[in-house]
């Protein structure tokens, strides 16, 4: 099964795929993308996802170059060629190739890339025990809600929560809970499921709206709002949600254990009314 890749209007295999030096997206990481999760050859919730890079696109002033319909057909297409049955698919927009300058240049075409590889998920082992997260002060600019290709706060972060035995970093700005580098957070008390509000600081996940409205149909009250840090690692569950980690339940955060075990009560249905809607 080939690893496929779709860039400004020609499939070819990932290997073989180019753009050029004087790309925006390369140059000034000026662009945007979507990472969308194909279970059994369907993409999952792609309108959503699709709202979503538009709104990114628009809050840059990048020009979307496709129609819906187009978008559907290139990722139907793209995941057909490559015959994953389970995949990830990233799309992304940059506002295209000129020469190097910080204004913005006039009529030049976006360039689109689109790639296919098989989706490798987490271990199971994570999902019965919980992962360690550690928290990291949140050093990216203040428009966290475009989803924006320029991510080197995010890697240095993630790579920082490697380096301490930890799976994921959970951003923290002036004592408050924002989220993962990867992923979304939410926190577990008393019941309730609380998670930090949708804002200019977060990006608000496909799959974190799913998981709040399959937890409140399954009787758990939810709220929105804001997290502390001391929340987060006094909580009586920790999860967090994301593309391809889904649903993941936190054991420990900066070496601290949350709960008397992991995954707790309401990550257990929460994760379990998730599994359904993929059935």
């Amino acid at each position: 099964m080939p690893d496929i890749a779709f860039v400004n209007d020609a499939f070819l295999p990932l290997s073989e795929a180019r753009v050029s030096v004087e790309d925006r997206g390369f140059q000034f990481g000026d662009g945007v993308y979507e990472l969308i999760r194909v279970y059994a050859g369907r993409p999952f919730r792609f309108t959503e996802h699709l709202d979503r890079l538009e709104q990114s696109a628009r809050s840059v002033a990048i020009p979307v170059p496709y129609t819906r319909e187009r978008w559907t057909a290139l990722v139907s297409e793209a995941v057909s060629r490559s015959a994953y049955p389970e995949a990830k698919v990233y799309i992304q927009i940059t506002r295209g190739a000129a020469p190097r300058d910080h204004v913005l240049a006039s009529h030049v075409p976006p360039t689109v890339v689109i790639t296919v590889r098989a989706l490798v998920p987490p271990d199971p082992a994570l999902y019965a025990s919980g992962v360690d997260v550690v928290t990291v002060p949140d050093i990216r600019w203040a428009r966290c809600n475009v989803k924006s290709v320029s991510l080197l706060a995010n890697v240095l972060a993630k790579q920082q929560a490697r380096d301490r035995g930890a799976v994921e970093a959970i951003f923290v700005r002036d004592g408050y809970v924002v989220e993962g580098t990867t992923s979304n957070v939410a926190v577990v008390r008393d019941r309730v499921l609380i998670t930090p509000p949708e804002g200019p600081l977060l990006l608000s996940g496909v799959t974190r709206k799913v998981v709040l409205t399959v937890a409140q149909q399954g009787g758990v009250a939810v709220k929105e709002e804001p997290v502390t840090e001391a929340d987060l690692c006094t909580s009586d569950e920790v999860l967090l949600t994301g593309t391809t980690i889904e649903v993941l339940p936190v054991a420990r955060v900066n070496g601290r254990q949350i709960g008397a075990r992991a995954p707790g009560p309401v990550t257990s249905l929460v994760m379990d009314r998730f599994k359904r809607i993929l059935a």
